[in-house]
């Protein structure tokens, strides 16, 4: 049960350290502060609330945020606070290179700072695009003062040819269906067109919504929040409603880690799991977690998510798309279910004051075509499938419900691209040695790798074995995939290439034991020859030695962790910083 009791108001708040009292300091920040018309009375000791807003147009699935930020002080005022919005380092997935994922530790650490060293008493955090979310909520975490998620929404379904296409999920199968000649590029063209058609994130349960729908379940978010399209009037009252939120939540010190305790993390595995979630929840769930020193493991995703059936039916597991998602009841139902089938803690406190199962105990469910029941699921064992073995003694993450079943237990030769650019000059080569029977196996695509852990672990099938109407190999990488993608694809090898992990010394011709049942991942070759390979092995990846780059490669721990930076483990509170002046 929570214990949370919330805090005696009226009280000194944080803010009042800048604003309260009639120093040269007191006087230099207020006077400040007024050249944008705020009346004197703003700076009374209500709280005070920032708006941490990952608008830019560089960011598409964000775009739209600075509207909904409008929402939000609409909010704040009317509760009695004082918004003050400001930006952040907003890590694009579709325009960032090499990869965002790469940026989102630097996203986290320009929050965190500038939580810490201004006049704020709580915070709503404005996100969206995939490595947004992770990212403010490490930051939040490591600060603690109340913080509130309030999210994008996905776009509206892509129309293409009298049929619905899902982002990213359409746009591998049509990649495809080009190699294998099903379609052409002029289709491809007009399909592009089709796909995008309205402001807000993948409409798929990619990796935004299932960052949205993790916001949710960990109880950082509204109830109902994760599935609102971003076009829907709806979408506005709830950054409307989350503005209100928020000054409460100041007055009753409601922190985060007064609500991601070790509880909701287990709910939001759980959840992962029913929604058919991204594997990318499982890297930014570690770090989150890593943030607030909470103990959770690769081994608590595998334990929670091992025996939850997904029984959300949305791409790319299974047909439908988030528009039908939220109309059939969204995340609540969701929860809801999982609720009354004993999987989730039903007295974890959330941002709204209530517990989880308040929240969720009247919803019903509007179409259970799309929110299966537990008979009709997908698959019965969801989750997050973790594998160890010699290959990857850390642990290496699978995605059954978006997996081939045929393929969950599979042996093969190994065919080895030493990087992403070697698996580009070869993949097409019509005298490449592998058929569907293989293992794809891609080195050097990790946190340091890469580097920044970029989603090319779903590597494009060859033509050739498309054209036979084959759709799905197993593949093994180091590297990530799409919150979109599907496929029998193990990915996070942990050690990665880069570090010296044994998927560095594979070699053509190898033969690799997948036992997803068994959660097993072997590389069948005599240990002294692994012991060998690995003590001849030396690193083909370029070190930065200057900029964020060296930083990154420096500082990053491996993906069975989180992929954050050492030096950014744990939090570093809330302590008002010396005067500036």
């Amino acid at each position: 049960m929570s214990t949370f009791k919330p805090a005696a108001w009226p009280r000194t708040l944080r803010s009042q350290g800048w604003f309260g009292g009639t120093s040269k300091d007191n006087i230099y920040h207020r006077s400040w502060m007024k050249n944008q018309g705020l009346p004197a009375d703003l700076f009374d000791g209500r709280p005070v609330i920032g708006i941490c807003n990952t608008w830019s147009q560089l960011t598409p699935c964000n775009a739209h945020l600075r509207d909904l930020a409008e929402r939000v002080k609409h909010g704040i005022y009317e509760a009695g606070g004082l918004p003050l919005e400001f930006p952040v380092f907003s890590p694009g997935e579709s325009t960032l290179r090499p990869t965002a994922m790469m940026f989102r530790n630097l996203c986290a650490m320009d929050v965190e700072e500038a939580l810490r060293g201004t006049p704020l008493d709580g915070v709503v955090l404005m996100v969206g695009c995939d490595k947004t979310t992770p990212a403010l909520l490490m930051g939040a975490s490591s600060v603690d003062i109340p913080a509130i998620v309030v999210t994008g929404g996905p776009m509206l379904n892509g129309k293409w040819r009298g049929q619905d296409i899902g982002s990213g999920t359409s746009l591998w199968q049509l990649s495809e269906d080009r190699k294998a000649g099903k379609i052409s590029t002029e289709d491809f063209l007009e399909a592009e067109i089709a796909m995008s058609r309205s402001p807000g994130s993948c409409n798929t349960m990619g990796t935004a919504s299932s960052m949205a729908s993790m916001a949710e379940a960990l109880g950082m978010a509204l109830s109902g929040n994760a599935a609102i399209p971003a076009v829907d009037s709806r979408r506005r009252v709830m950054a409307h409603l989350t503005g209100r939120r928020i000054v409460q939540m100041v007055k009753d010190d409601l922190k985060p880690s007064d609500v991601m305790t070790k509880q909701a993390f287990e709910n939001a595995i759980r959840v992962n799991g029913a929604i058919g979630g991204s594997t990318n929840a499982v890297i930014h769930l570690l770090a989150i977690a890593g943030r607030l020193g909470v103990d959770l493991t690769l081994d608590d995703w595998d334990r929670l998510g091992r025996d939850i059936p997904t029984i959300v039916n949305l791409q790319p597991s299974g047909k439908y798309l988030m528009e039908e998602f939220f109309y059939a009841g969204g995340l609540p139902v969701v929860i809801k279910a999982l609720a009354d089938a004993g999987h989730i803690h039903k007295d974890a406190i959330t941002v709204s004051g209530e517990t989880m199962w308040d929240q969720v105990a009247e919803v019903r469910n509007w179409n259970d075509d799309v929110i299966l029941p537990f008979e009709k699921a997908l698959t019965q064992h969801g989750g997050i499938a973790v594998v160890k073995g010699n290959l990857a003694p850390n642990g290496a993450v699978l995605k059954p419900s978006a997996a081939s079943e045929h393929l969950m237990t599979h042996r093969g030769r190994a065919v080895v691209f030493e990087d992403i650019d070697d698996y580009k000059a070869k993949i097409n080569d019509e005298s490449l040695d592998i058929d569907e029977n293989c293992v794809m196996v891609l080195k050097n695509c990790g946190p340091k790798g890469y580097p920044g852990m970029a989603e090319v672990g779903n590597m494009g099938l060859p033509p050739k074995v498309l054209r036979k109407g084959i759709t799905d190999m197993v593949r093994i990488s180091d590297a990530r995939m799409s919150g979109t993608a599907y496929g029998t694809v193990v990915l996070h090898t942990s050690p990665e290439a880069a570090a010296g992990g044994p998927l560095a010394i594979v070699q053509n011709g190898d033969m690799i034991e997948l036992d997803v049942p068994k959660r097993r991942l072997h590389l069948d070759v005599p240990d002294d020859e692994i012991a060998r390979r690995l003590a001849a092995w030396q690193t083909t990846v370029p070190v930065p030695t200057s900029g964020y780059a060296s930083l990154y490669y420096s500082h990053v721990i491996g993906a069975d962790k989180g992929a954050d930076f050492d030096f950014l483990l744990g939090g570093r509170g809330k302590e008002i910083p010396k005067d500036s002046h």
